[in-house]
C-alpha cells in the first residue's frame, strides 16, 4: 500500500512503455489522479487497463485547485499527480501544489520518470558534466535574444524547449550571433521518428530554414567557455 497522501509520478515523454513498475502501482492505487490533460491521461491509463477519477490540474487553473486537493489529502483521500509528458513541476503544473503542501503539513513523495531534458543531453553527446535548463525559450525577441547570447557564453551546455513553429527562427538567430556554435535539436525524443539533428548554428539553420519539422523539440546550446572534448574542468 502507498503510504503518502500525495504521489508526484513520473509519466512516459513518449513511448508508453517508458513507465515503471512503481508509478503503476501507485496509480492503480490512489483514489484520484490530477492531471493536465484528462484525454490524454485517461489514454495512458487505459492502455494499462487503469480507471480512476481524474481532475485537471493546469496551469490555468492549479492556482485555486492546489488548496482543494490538499484539503482532500488531509482528509484521508490518496492522490496522484502527472502531467502530460515527464515530470511533474519540470516547466510543467506541479510547483504550485507541492509549496501548498510543504504549507499545511501534507507529506507527499516524487517517484522519478522519464525527462526529456536528461534524455536530450545524453543523446547529445554534448558535454554533460554541467548543464543548465532555462524551460521554455521566450517568445518575446529581446528577452530569447538574451536567453540565447547567456547559453553561448555560457561554461555549460544550455538547454531549452522550443515550439517547433519557432525552431528555424531560433536557429537563424542563432547562427547570426555565432554561425559556429555547437547545437543539437533533440526531435520526438523516444517516438518513432525520433531524431538528434548536430552540427554548427549555422548548418541546423540552413537544415530547418528548408525542412519543416514536426513534433516536440529540445534546443541544446554548446557554450563558448565549456569544456571541450576529452577536456575536464578539474584544475
Amino acid at each position: 500500500m502507498i503510504s503518502y497522501p500525495v504521489s508526484f509520478v513520473g509519466v512516459p515523454i513518449g513511448n508508453r512503455e517508458d513507465i515503471t513498475r512503481r508509478a503503476l502501482a501507485v496509480l492503480e492505487e490512489v483514489d484520484c489522479v490530477c492531471c493536465e490533460d484528462t484525454r490524454n491521461t485517461g489514454r495512458l491509463l487505459a492502455y494499462y487497463g487503469i480507471s480512476k477519477p481524474l481532475i485537471s490540474l493546469h496551469e490555468h487553473n492549479e492556482r485555486e485547485r492546489c488548496a482543494a486537493v490538499a484539503q482532500r489529502a488531509m482528509a484521508g483521500e490518496k492522490f496522484a499527480v502527472v502531467t502530460d509528458a515527464g515530470m511533474p513541476g519540470v516547466s510543467d503544473p506541479g510547483y504550485r501544489l507541492v509549496r501548498e503542501l510543504q504549507e499545511r503539513g501534507v507529506e507527499y513523495t516524487v517517484l522519478p520518470g522519464p525527462c526529456a531534458v536528461v534524455t536530450a543531453l545524453v543523446g547529445s553527446g554534448m558535454p554533460s558534466d554541467a548543464f543548465f535548463f532555462g524551460g521554455f525559450l521566450p517568445v518575446k525577441t529581446g528577452k530569447r535574444r538574451r536567453a540565447l547570447e547567456k547559453a553561448l557564453n555560457a561554461n555549460c551546455t544550455s538547454i531549452f524547449y522550443e515550439s517547433p513553429f519557432r525552431i528555424a527562427a531560433t536557429l537563424a538567430e542563432l547562427a547570426e550571433l555565432r554561425a559556429d556554435a555547437r547545437v543539437c535539436v533533440a526531435r520526438e525524443l523516444t517516438k518513432m521518428h525520433e531524431t538528434y539533428h548536430r552540427g554548427t548554428a549555422i548548418e541546423l539553420s540552413a537544415d530547418f530554414s528548408a525542412k519543416k519539422y514536426k513534433g516536440e523539440m529540445v534546443l541544446l546550446i554548446g557554450g563558448e567557455n565549456a569544456p571541450r572534448e576529452h577536456e575536464t574542468t578539474e584544475s
